[in-house]
C-alpha cells in the first residue's frame, strides 16, 4: 500500500482516523482528571501498531512475521544492554550483526551469489523477494541500539513501544529514518494541538501533491526517453528524459517524506526534515545537506564519525561512507558506482572547489549538471546499458535534436515550469511576503490568511490528485524499493 492511492486516501485512512479518535476516547477513560499514573495514548498506540501492521501486510504479509522478529531481537538486546554496566559493547555487536545479517540476506545475498558466479566459483543464487522498506527500518534497528549503547536514550520498556517506533506506518516504507531520541519521548507522552493537526494535514497534501500532479507526469516523459532502447534517441531526448527523471525522484521521494511528516505531526510526532531544496544547492557537499538528509545524518553519525571522521584517514572514510550509501540503496552495481561517483566529487571538492572563490552562479550550474549525470548513474541498473546511453547523452547520436523532444518539451510545458519554480523555496518565500505584508506572523491577518490558504490549497490538491489517480498506471514510489 502506498499513500497516494485512492484506496489509501478514501479507505484506509478514514478507517484508521475513525479509531484512532476511538482510541482517544479510551484513553481519556483510562487516564481521568488525576490519575497520572495510568499508561498515557495506549489505546492510540494499540491503534496505530494494528494499521501499520495492516498497511506493511497488504503487500506481502508473510513480511510481518520478519519485522516482528526482528523487533523482538532488538528489544531483548536493547533490555540486555540497558541492564548492563560490562559487556554493552558486545551486546551491541551481537544486535547490529543480527540486524546487518537480515538485510544482507533478504537484499544481497542474491547479488554476491552472481559475482561469485562471475569470477567461476559455482555458488546457487537463491530467489529471495526483497521486503517492502527492510532498508529503512533495519537503520532504525541500528539508531535504537546505538542510542541506548551510547545511553542517549532509554532502553524501552515495552515491546509494543519498539514495534510502534519501527513499524509506524508514516514512515516504515520509505522514511525518513526516524531516531529513537527523535521520538522517544512522544510514544506515551505526546500532546497534539489544533496547529498540529492543521498544519499536518496541509504537509500531507503538499506531499501528495508533488507525487500525483508532479512525479507522475514526469515519470511518463521519463519513460519515454529512458525505458525503451537508445537507437533512435536524441541527445536532447537523452537530456530531457534525465531531467525528468531527475525532478521525478527529487518530487517523489520529497513528496513522500511530506506526506509521512505530515502524517506523524496529526498524530503528535515530530519527524525530521528530509530535504531541503536540493537542487538549489551551490556545491556538491551542499546538495547532500541537503537531500535524504536522514540517511546523511545516520551515515555521518553511526559510521563517518565513528571511522575517525576529519580527524584520521578523512578520505578513506568518505569512500567507505559513500560506498555503503550506495550498497544501500540496492544491490547492483550501478548504486555502488553512483555511490562512490559522489564520494570522488566530495573529495576533489573538500582540497580543491570549497577553497576556491568562484562565482555562485556557476557553482549552482557545475552542481546541478554533476546531479544530473549521478541519477543517470542511478537509473541505469544495467551497467551496460548505462554506458550506451551515456554515449547518447554525450553527442554519439544519429541526431542531436528531433520533433520527439521538442513535443515532449513543449506539450509539457507548464510541467516544466511547475518542476522548475517549486524546487525551489517559494513556500517560504511566499510566507516571508505576506509576514510582511500583514506586519508579522502575530496579527490576525496573518493567521487568517494562512488558514485560508492551506484550506484552499489542500481541497484543490485532493481534487485535483483524486481525478489523476482514477485509472493511474504509474504510481509506485520509488523508494519503496529500497
Amino acid at each position: 500500500m502506498v499513500f497516494a492511492d485512492l484506496f489509501f486516501l478514501f479507505a484506509f485512512l478514514p478507517a484508521f482516523i475513525l479509531c484512532y479518535l476511538l482510541g482517544a476516547a479510551v484513553d481519556q477513560l483510562l487516564l481521568g482528571d488525576e490519575d497520572t499514573r495510568a499508561p498515557q495514548n495506549a489505546a492510540k498506540n494499540f491503534v496505530l501498531v494494528v494499521f501499520s501492521l495492516i498497511f506493511y501486510a497488504w503487500g506481502e504479509p508473510i513480511y510481518v512475521f520478519l519485522m516482528l522478529a526482528s523487533v523482538l531481537m532488538n528489544f531483548i538486546v536493547g533490555r540486555i544492554m540497558d541492564s548492563l554496566e560490562r559487556g554493552r559493547g558486545f551486546s551491541l555487536g551481537v544486535g547490529v550483526a543480527c540486524n546487518l545479517a537480515v538485510l544482507g540476506t533478504f537484499k544481497y545475498a542474491g547479488f554476491f551469489a552472481e559475482q561469485l558466479n562471475a569470477v567461476g566459483i559455482p555458488c546457487a543464487v537463491p530467489q529471495i523477494a526483497l521486503p517492502i522498506g527492510i532498508s529503512f527500518y533495519t537503520f532504525q534497528s541500528i539508531s535504537y541500539l546505538v542510542d541506548v549503547y551510547r545511553k542517549e536514550s532509554p532502553a524501552q520498556r515495552s515491546y509494543w513501544g519498539l514495534l510502534l517506533y519501527i513499524s509506524m506506518f508514516p514512515q516504515l516504507i520509505a522514511g525518513p529514518i526516524v531516531r529513537y531520541g527523535t521520538i522517544v519521548n512522544d510514544i506515551h507522552g505526546r500532546r497534539v494541538k489544533d496547529k498540529d493537526i492543521a498544519e499536518g494535514i496541509s504537509r500531507f497534501m503538499l506531499g501528495l501533491g508533488k507525487k500525483v500532479i508532479i512525479a507522475n507526469q514526469l515519470s511518463e516523459i521519463a519513460d519515454q526517453f529512458l525505458a525503451n532502447g537508445f537507437a533512435d534517441l536524441s541527445t536532447t531526448g537523452a537530456w530531457l528524459g534525465l531531467l525528468a527523471f531527475t525532478f521525478q525522484i527529487y518530487y517523489d521521494f520529497s513528496g513522500y517524506s511530506d506526506m509521512a511528516i505530515g502524517i506523524g505531526r496529526c498524530l503528535g510526532f515530530r519527524f525530521n526534515e528530509n530535504f531541503n531544496h536540493p537542487y538549489c544547492c551551490s556545491s556538491i557537499t551542499d546538495f547532500w545537506r541537503r537531500w535524504h538528509m536522514s540517511l546523511g545524518s545516520f551515515f555521518r553519525d553511526y559510521v563517518y564519525i565513528p571511522l575517525g571522521g576529519n580527524r584520521r584517514h578523512q578520505w578513506l572514510n568518505l569512500l567507505i561512507v559513500w560506498f555503503l550509501t550506495g550498497m544501500w540503496h540496492g544491490a547492483s552495481w550501478n548504486f555502488i558506482l553512483w555511490g562512490l561517483y559522489f564520494g570522488v566529487i566530495l573529495m576533489i571538492e573538500k582540497y580543491t572547489l570549497l577553497k576556491w572563490h568562484i562565482p555562485a552562479f556557476f557553482m549552482h550550474i557545475y552542481s546541478f549538471v554533476l546531479v544530473v549525470i549521478g541519477w543517470g548513474i542511478f537509473y541505469f541498473v544495467d551497467v551496460a546499458q548505462m554506458g550506451q546511453f551515456f554515449n547518447v547523452f554525450f553527442g554519439q547520436s544519429k541526431e542531436f535534436h528531433n520533433i520527439i523532444t521538442e513535443a515532449a518539451f513543449m506539450n509539457n510545458f507548464w510541467l516544466w515550469i511547475v518542476a522548475i519554480v517549486f524546487a525551489m523555496p517559494v513556500r517560504k518565500w511566499a510566507t516571508q511576503l505576506w509576514a510582511w505584508t500583514t506586519g508579522g506572523e502575530d496579527t490576525a491577518m496573518y493567521r487568517f490568511g494562512v488558514m485560508c490558504t492551506r484550506i484552499v490549497f489542500s481541497i484543490v490538491i485532493l481534487v485535483i490528485s483524486s481525478a489523476l489517480l482514477v485509472g493511474a498506471t504509474n504510481n509506485a514510489f520509488l523508494y519503496t524499493r529500497f
